[in-house]
């Protein structure tokens, strides 16, 4: 159900909100001389069409019967048509006709198409299937038909025709937010404001919808010019607005009937719809440009090319890496004993059971990920999770926050928290559960936080949903949870957005939401390690103080030896979906059991041991579980 299709600023536009924010878009934007001059002159065509009772010779209904289908003169600058009509005052008022038409079109677009693709691109599954299905019918169906069968049903008129071009370009809105959507939807801030108990509602309009401000945007202006294309395609057959309403479309008409004898009077109204929709393209495209930042001067690029590796480099680089020889360490073939400890914490606040993750292919196969793991963590306790990536760490976490990805399950097992049962919880029962008593920092401080809101309604929300603060006492409450985590000035810097902060302040920032709801048990995912090694130190002492003040549980999922030796109590190995061994952090680093902590341990670099390779593990793990050397 569509007349055009947007090209390279649709395509690139779900990138544009990451790129930059609305201060340095502007500035991009003043750079780009096409796009100032379309802005200027969209500009004057606003102007133009609000004063058009100032400026206009004459009203819009006034005639003049004894000048009729004059040409240009003193009195009639640009003409009068077969009424009577002056020609300069029917383009100018047509001008405001134009613009209310176009901008009601696309405003009415955007509420049909816009909350249709964000819940079709949110919920997936038979929505999304069954939606898109009738999207592409809409689709396939002439638009100009649909507009003829609107108008043909309800009547001409002004709110009819923007009805009728709207419902023309909402399939398109609906379409690309979908798209934008699904792939939101994946992201780490998504993510955690479901942890921090957030509504699906809440989180599609209040966290997804606001990040496609700026595809919207771009879209919105290139369907503007394309709704008044429309517009004036159905007043010129006859079929948009009433004959007594100046249209440039009308006036074409008009026009086409005198071709022969007075083929000047399309010149001007031909002349307005191609300046208005050449100029609102233009703004699409620029501002486009202006988000995402994808046009570089000439400078940069030769910058760039200069810059860049030569064929000959590439080459001896890659020679470099396959002359790398590795060391294997020597471990036992078996990996299927049973778990080396099996200490567990006395006052338990999270017992992990028995549980099983499993992954169900589209054949039919039911893939393990997890396996028969039993896990404890007590009451202020910091428990570090270590192994290397694909061993289940995260896969565990996400059981643990009822987080799975689609084709994932628990199979069987418990988890429980402080008594409560969390398998098979629904997600209504999970809002209760997560950001109340469980909380999490995931490994981007960026990515975990919504680019497009301040930290302070960041951590209002959280606050007003689980403890019903009023949005006063919860910004109160919002400014303490900051200055406790090390923000100077955080009442001020409330109205700061995540960009304004370094990568430990959002990470601190990032752990305030977390502690909004005062969990029990706090899951950090890789927290630190996309900090520098100071700001990593800060961050762990600062967890390490709140588990005291808090008196919570911490989970620490970490690639880093050197992290769980400084911050953890216990620490648990995984490997292939398997725990091998849980231990007090002090014995199992001076006294590894399993072989594969040995050599885990061993492939770590230390000071007082000079390597000229690192060591590596020459066994590998079957679907089966079965470790076999090599």
């Amino acid at each position: 159900m569509t007349t055009s299709t947007v090209g390279p600023a649709a395509a690139s536009a779900p990138a544009a909100r990451q790129a930059s924010g609305p201060a340095q878009a502007w500035r991009r934007l003043r750079h780009q001389p096409v796009t100032l001059a379309a802005v200027i002159t969209i500009a004057i065509i606003i102007v133009i069409a609000a004063a058009a009772p100032l400026i206009a010779p004459y009203d819009a209904g006034e005639t003049d019967f004894t000048s009729v289908l004059a040409g240009p003169s003193a009195d009639h600058l640009l003409g009068t048509d077969d009424f009577g009509h002056d020609i300069l005052s029917q383009l100018i008022y047509a001008a405001r006709t134009a613009l209310i038409v176009g901008v009601g079109s696309v405003l009415v677009a955007m509420l049909i198409g816009v909350p249709m693709g964000l819940i079709l691109g949110y919920k997936g599954g038979w929505y999304d299937r069954l939606g898109s299905r009738v999207m592409d019918i809409a689709d396939a169906m002439p638009g100009i038909m649909i507009g003829f069968v609107v108008i043909a049903i309800l009547g001409r008129g002004t709110l009819i025709l923007i009805f009728a071009i709207g419902l023309i370009f909402s399939m398109n809105f609906a379409r690309m937010v979908r798209a934008i959507t699904l792939t939101e939807r994946k992201k780490l801030y998504v993510e955690s404001a479901h942890v921090t108990g957030l509504r699906n509602r809440q989180i599609v309009f209040g966290q997804v919808l606001p990040n496609l401000v700026g595809p919207l945007a771009v879209q919105g202006a290139v369907f503007l010019g394309n709704a008044i294309k429309v517009e004036a395609a159905l007043s010129f057959l006859g079929l948009g607005l009433p004959d007594d309403q100046p249209s440039w479309g009308g006036m074409l008409r008009t026009a086409a009937e005198h071709q022969v004898d007075h083929p000047w009077m399309a010149l001007p109204p031909g002349i307005a719809i191609v300046i208005t929709v050449l100029a609102l393209n233009l703004l699409g495209d620029g501002i486009n440009d202006a988000l995402s930042g994808a046009r570089t001067s000439r400078k940069q690029r030769k910058r760039a090319l200069h810059q860049a590796p030569t064929l000959a480099e590439v080459e001896e680089a890659k020679r470099a890496v396959s002359s790398v020889v590795t060391t294997p360490v020597a471990v036992a073939p078996a990996l299927a004993q049973a778990l080396v400890t099996t200490d567990k914490h006395p006052d338990p606040v999270l017992a992990v059971r028995d549980i099983h993750i499993v992954a169900d292919r589209p054949d039919g196969e039911v893939v393990p990920l997890v396996s028969s793991l039993d896990l404890t963590v007590g009451r202020g306790e910091v428990m570090g999770l270590l192994g290397e990536s694909g061993s289940g760490k995260s896969m565990l976490a996400k059981s643990i926050l009822g987080l799975l990805p689609a084709g994932v399950r628990v199979e069987s097992g418990s988890v429980e928290l402080a008594g409560e049962e969390l398998v098979g919880r629904t997600e209504r029962q999970w809002r209760e559960i997560r950001g109340k008593k469980l909380g999490v920092v995931f490994q981007n401080p960026q990515a975990n936080l919504s680019p497009v809101h301040t930290v302070g309604r960041q951590l209002i929300d959280p606050l007003r949903i689980h403890h019903g603060m009023s949005k006063a006492v919860a910004r109160d409450q919002a400014a303490d949870l900051l200055d406790m985590v090390g923000v100077k000035d955080a009442a001020k810097r409330l109205d700061d957005y995540p960009h304004q902060f370094s990568g430990g302040m959002a990470q601190r920032v990032a752990i305030a939401i977390a502690l909004a709801g005062d969990p029990d048990v706090l899951i950090l995912d890789e927290a630190t390690s996309a900090l520098d090694v100071t700001t990593q130190s800060q961050v762990l002492d600062l967890v390490l103080d709140l588990r005291e003040k808090l008196g919570m549980a911490v989970i620490n999922i970490t690639h880093d030896l050197g992290v769980a030796a400084e911050a953890c109590d216990r620490v648990a190995i995984m490997y292939h979906g398997q725990l091998l061994e849980v231990n007090d952090v002090f014995s199992l680093f001076d006294e590894p059991h399993h072989p594969y902590t040995k050599a885990l341990l061993a492939s770590h670099p230390t000071a007082d041991h000079k390597v000229d390779r690192l060591p590596t593990i020459a066994d590998f793990v079957t679907a089966d579980g079965e470790w076999i050397a090599r």
